[in-house]
């Protein structure tokens, strides 16, 4: 059946968002992983530190979390768990390999 799905975004609505700046693009993937790519403009906060490193997250900006794709958990607990802190989370679904498949461009 799948994993819920909490305002899930995709790549298209991404790359827009990315581009203009709306809101703050987050990788929950462990540091190793964002190291070797990750979406343009991306802050990387692995989910395990996520509590403690709150603060680093701008208030009033909207975060869209990602992993490893569809089936990574570490969005979706990343997006309840800001949400139970009173932030606006998204998740982006698709994930950091989809969107590297789909030729859209990364960082190193």
């Amino acid at each position: 059946m799948g994993l819920p799905q909490p305002g899930a975004k995709d790549s298209a609505e991404i790359k827009a968002y990315a581009e203009h700046g709306v809101g703050l693009l987050l990788d929950v993937r462990p540091h190793e992983e964002y190291a070797l790519g990750h979406l343009p403009g991306a802050l990387n906060i692995p989910l395990e530190e996520l509590e403690r490193r709150l603060a680093e997250l701008p208030e009033g900006r909207e975060v869209v979390a990602y992993c490893r794709g569809p089936y990574c958990v570490l969005s979706v607990n990343a997006v309840a768990a800001l949400r139970a802190k009173g932030r606006e989370a998204r998740r982006l679904e698709e994930g950091f390999p989809d969107w590297k498949a789909a030729g859209l461009r990364i960082e190193i």
